[in-house]
């Protein structure tokens, strides 16, 4: 079937595909099951927003023009803003890193490309390390940011391989526009017949990814509400269940915010696996939900 972007003639949802490959490594990526929930957005909606952006799986998977993506993490969204003015840079960037760490022990070459990143956080160095980090769970210790994840077991991919993934990513979001923005501010620019797609740091799982220590859900259905009474539609992904689907994880109260809520299998938990030193854990199945408010 042929894929076809938000904006071309002839476009259906049930004909978006996302990406081959995963530019970014992180936590919480959906690139496995973002056309499961691009298929959920609603039929027609003006502008595009994801206040999170993390990986920006979903948001290269619509393909929309004129779409917002938005972090407060300002290495990252330095990433793609980048991407968009010079992806010929970000090559550069991660082929740069690869020569260094192919020239030395592999390991040793890791951490001194951590602690060029630790020492000053720039998007380049996190480009680098969020590929080959450990199992692309990229954490940040609460204190004070420092990125701790160890090196990969396996050899990143090579620069030409991860050439041919800049280019399919910079077609797909050339048209987009990349803001450092808080989610509340992000959401605040939404208008009546926009979509907003938020993608948070797990209210049960993701305690250790930048900024999740602070994170308020409260505060995120706040904003989701400000929203619903203005017109916009909201869509969110957020824990469903653990242990194979034998906890359902809890939520704060939603006051009927939302319509209608769909879980989606996401096959066994990296995170869970990482702390648990790499086992394969045939008990740890998970599960997002999504809730939408219309």
């Amino acid at each position: 079937m042929q894929t076809l972007f938000f904006n071309e003639p002839g476009f259906a949802k049930e004909m978006v595909k996302a990406p081959k490959r995963q530019l970014l490594k992180w936590i919480g990526n959906k690139q496995r099951f973002a056309q499961r929930i691009v298929a959920l957005f609603p039929d027609e909606f003006n502008t595009y927003y994801e206040p999170f952006l993390g990986s920006g799986a979903v948001l290269a998977t619509l393909a929309k023009e004129n779409s917002v993506g938005a972090d407060n993490f300002l290495p990252l969204i330095e990433i793609w803003k980048t991407l968009v003015e010079s992806p010929e840079e970000v090559k550069h960037w991660y082929k740069e890193r690869w020569d260094f760490m192919m020239k030395r022990d592999r390991k040793g070459a890791y951490e001194a490309i951590k602690a060029s990143y630790n020492s000053s956080p720039n998007p380049a160095d996190l480009l680098f390390l969020c590929r080959s980090c450990y199992g692309g769970v990229v954490r940040f210790r609460q204190a004070d940011g420092y990125m701790s994840t160890p090196c990969g077991i396996h050899r990143p991919i090579s620069p030409g391989a991860f050439s041919k993934r800049v280019d399919e990513w910079y077609l797909r979001v050339k048209d987009v526009r990349f803001i450092h923005s808080g989610y509340q501010e992000t959401m605040r620019k939404a208008n009546k017949g926009d979509l907003v797609y938020c993608d948070p740091p797990y209210y049960h799982t993701q305690s250790i990814v930048y900024g999740a220590q602070s994170f308020s859900i409260e505060n995120l259905f706040e904003a989701i509400d400000d929203c619903k009474s203005r017109g916009v539609f909201v869509a969110l992904s957020i824990d469903g269940s653990k242990r194979s689907g034998k906890l359902k994880c809890s939520l704060p109260p939603t006051k009927n915010l939302f319509e209608r809520e769909v879980f989606l299998d996401c096959g066994r938990s990296m995170l869970k696996r990482f702390q648990m030193n790499g086992l394969s854990l045939e008990n740890e199945v998970v599960h997002d939900r999504l809730l939408l408010t219309y």
